[in-house]
């Protein structure tokens, strides 16, 4: 079955003229499998998922709180802000950005709470504590979206965001009231049912988040946990493709469904 994987991503990138990167990794047995996996991808929005996780490591620190209000101007709004635009002019907690930054990928949410980090480097910094020596965030959004073939601004590889995952999430690298919070905040994945969620069994646990941009890129990051199985870690990136955005939806979810009939069979 991984084999016939690799034979349907070559197919679907012959036919998108896509470049796709692949990782699934169980760490519990140790089994792992990869296509492009090392190779560098946009991460697009998938960076929030380390940002929020920067973020709670300054909680566990005691350097932030997450009851702590930060305001929002209208000089705040970017284009995509579902959850701030709301609230022009008064101020939300810590805590409710980082959800409106996972749960709804609000750009502003997520810019007010890097600059809560002091910028790109806090990010970056939290990178370098937790060995992650591939991923890198360069700018803010929305510039961090803009697609240059063979830039490493901004990426990562399937490779190691899987692994900063599994170390968020489950190992050493925050808390466990911390890893806990980060989970649920992405629980309820507003954006990204018709994702793996779709495709995944009555009963698994998923927590995910999703990224693209307005051209050429879209990917997902995510934990599975099937019933009474250790997690499995999933990240999929598509990238260097002319592929409508309703197209790449397309793209990563069949890819989805592929690992998770794999994840099934064994």
């Amino acid at each position: 079955m991984l084999s016939r994987l690799g034979v349907e991503i070559r197919a679907l990138e012959k036919r998108h003229d896509a470049r796709i990167g692949v990782m699934v990794r169980h760490p519990a047995s140790g089994w792992h499998w990869g296509y492009r996996e090392n190779e560098r991808f946009l991460m697009n929005s998938t960076f929030k998922s380390v940002l929020c996780a920067a973020i709670l490591y300054q909680v566990d620190r005691q350097v932030l709180d997450l009851n702590t209000k930060i305001k929002i101007s209208g000089q705040d709004i970017l284009h995509y802000a579902p959850v701030t635009k709301k609230h022009i002019g008064s101020a939300l907690p810590i805590s409710d950005l980082c959800f409106a930054t996972l749960d709804q990928s609000d750009n502003t949410a997520a810019n007010l709470l890097i600059n809560l980090l002091g910028g790109q480097k806090g990010v970056m910094t939290y990178l370098d504590r937790i060995n992650d020596a591939v991923t890198r965030l360069d700018r803010i959004e929305p510039s961090l979206n803009d697609f240059v073939a063979g830039d490493p601004r901004d990426t990562t590889s399937p490779a190691a965001m899987t692994a900063t995952w599994q170390k968020m999430l489950t190992g050493d690298a925050l808390r466990p009231t911390s890893r806990a919070q980060l989970a649920e905040w992405m629980r309820h994945g507003s954006v990204t049912q018709e994702f793996l969620r779709k495709s995944a069994p009555i009963g698994w646990q998923i927590i995910d988040k999703s990224g693209g941009g307005r051209k050429h890129t879209r990917s997902i990051v995510a934990m599975m946990t099937p019933l009474a199985a250790a997690p499995y870690f999933v990240a999929i990136y598509v990238s260097d493709t002319p592929a409508s955005w309703v197209e790449r939806n397309a793209i990563v979810a069949e890819i989805g469904r592929a690992i998770i009939d794999i994840i099934t069979a064994r």
